[in-house]
């Protein structure tokens, strides 16, 4: 028999590739044992084994396997059918499998079971809520779901690491944001993929469907259009239109950084803080920090310091420049020498060893790319005071699904007409004061997603900084 190497060092196996291999393995001693090794040779995990059927002969199981990444699950397959005495009879991967047929679905709230309830649900007495509305529109808060509905939209040119894959294939990760909607937070979300890369046709789009909506949250949209798009929109409706991978990913890098700086003992306004990765997010991210008084911040694409004199850059990139007050210039790994915090939202392994031992103390890294980050974990973390990633399988986890379905319940709650810097600033505050001082830590800076308090202490923040922006249609404190 042969086993072929494993694949890379530091592989970290994972739910995301949980396969299940149904096999046929022959009765005799010691055959199991070897089905186990050659998993654990590939480096993988032996999760449950249920036996399917047994003769004399065979015994057929299922059984599941965590695996580091797709690739290594198919030559894991290839060692199995290899073995002596053992058949592969079919293989499953949970994460298709949880995915077939989508993962939301449309349910009422109100049951129908006569014709009475029929009558009341649709016509004749619909058009009673239908003529009220018409009189007074500002009831439409009250008697639909607009209320408590969200429309998650993309055109699909920036879905995850994957880049443009267009509308159809950026419908799991639509699909996964509105069930996360759902359950953390009670909002209804609906997906809208839309077929059109113009941000003329986005803005437009999103107009005519606005009426059905309390808040509109932009995803996975490339940036320049991404900023265009946000903007315009903003202009354009009353209701809060807020892009996640902007916004959600500053308020969560600065609640973690809060709570860094507070686990070093310095003051945001100290710390020499550089951002790696000029798209929507590190624009977003350097604006919002230096805004919270961070003083000092560089941002950094992949051709160095972003400032005003450069040629080559955009004109939101030179408009953060200017903002940030950069004057300074040179490389990524000039920026870093005497910094304090470095924060990755570029790509993978940008920031060398080397550059990271040039970096002042107390030295904050949140290397965020994921899945693969700006500077491998496992070799950082004895050379710096707090570490973070965007992966869920090392501690710190900096992710923005800790922020928006907060978010969008205090927005929801205070019938928001739009949002605003002192908004977030307000979520990012919140969100850091779930993480009670005497249990904050070096590898405790944030939440849990599934910390139960997260949302509705989020949620009560914004809901409040909406009102006291003047930006809420309810009048009072929002409970």
């Amino acid at each position: 028999m042969t086993i072929l190497t494993a694949v890379r060092p530091h592989a970290v196996v994972s739910p995301a590739y949980r396969m299940v291999f149904r096999l046929e393995i022959a009765n005799r001693p010691g055959m199991f044992a070897t089905v186990a090794t050659t998993i654990g040779a590939r480096g993988c995990s032996l999760g449950a084994i249920d036996l399917v059927e047994a003769t004399s002969r065979v015994h057929v199981r299922d059984v599941t396997v965590d695996t580091p990444d797709e690739a290594t699950g198919r030559l894991l397959e290839a060692d199995l059918h290899a073995l002596g005495g053992v058949t592969v009879r079919s293989v499953s991967d949970r994460a298709f499998l949880m995915h077939l047929g989508g993962k939301i679905a449309v349910k009422g709230r109100v049951a129908v079971r006569t014709r009475d309830d029929l009558s009341l649900v649709y016509t004749p007495a619909v058009a009673r809520i239908c003529r009220a509305i018409a009189e007074d529109p500002a009831k439409v808060w009250k008697l639909t779901v607009r209320q408590n509905t969200v429309a998650v939209v993309t055109d699909g040119t920036a879905v995850l690491g994957l880049g443009d894959i267009g509308p159809e294939a950026a419908m799991p990760v639509m699909e996964g944001k509105a069930l996360i909607f759902s359950e953390f937070a009670g909002i209804n979300a609906f997906p809208l993929c839309l077929a059109t890369k113009d941000p003329d046709e986005i803005v437009r789009t999103v107009e005519r469907v606005a009426p059905v909506f309390g808040g509109i949250n932009l995803e996975d949209i490339a940036a320049p259009a991404c900023f265009v798009v946000e903007r315009e929109l903003r202009r354009r409706l009353d209701i809060p239109v807020f892009h996640d991978d902007q916004h959600g990913t500053a308020i969560v890098v600065l609640a973690g950084l809060r709570n860094a700086a507070a686990v070093v003992r310095r003051e945001l306004a100290d710390l020499r803080t550089v951002v790696a990765g000029a798209g929507a997010a590190g624009i977003a991210t350097a604006r919002l920090l230096h805004q919270a008084g961070v003083k000092d911040v560089t941002l950094c694409d992949r051709h160095g310091i972003v400032n005003a004199m450069r040629a080559d850059e955009n004109a939101e990139k030179v408009a953060i420049a200017r903002e940030l007050g950069t004057a300074r210039s040179g490389t990524l790994a000039d920026a870093v020498s005497g910094a304090n915090v470095f924060i990755g939202l570029s790509g993978p392994r940008v920031l060398s060893m080397e550059a990271l031992r040039t970096m002042a103390r107390p030295r904050i890294v949140f290397a965020l790319a994921n899945p693969d980050p700006e500077v491998d974990p496992l070799e950082a973390a004895p050379e710096v005071d707090v570490l973070a990633t965007g992966r869920s399988d090392y501690p710190n986890q900096v992710n923005n699904s800790l922020v928006f379905p907060g978010v969008f319940r205090g927005l929801l709650d205070a019938q928001a007409r739009g949002v605003s810097s002192e908004i977030e600033l307000a979520a990012a505050a919140a969100l850091a004061n779930t993480v009670p001082p005497e249990v904050r830590s070096a590898e405790y800076i944030l939440p849990s997603m599934f910390d139960k308090h997260v949302v509705p202490t989020v949620a009560r923040a914004v809901a409040d900084a909406t009102r006291e922006a003047g930006l809420s249609r309810r009048t009072g404190t929002v409970t």
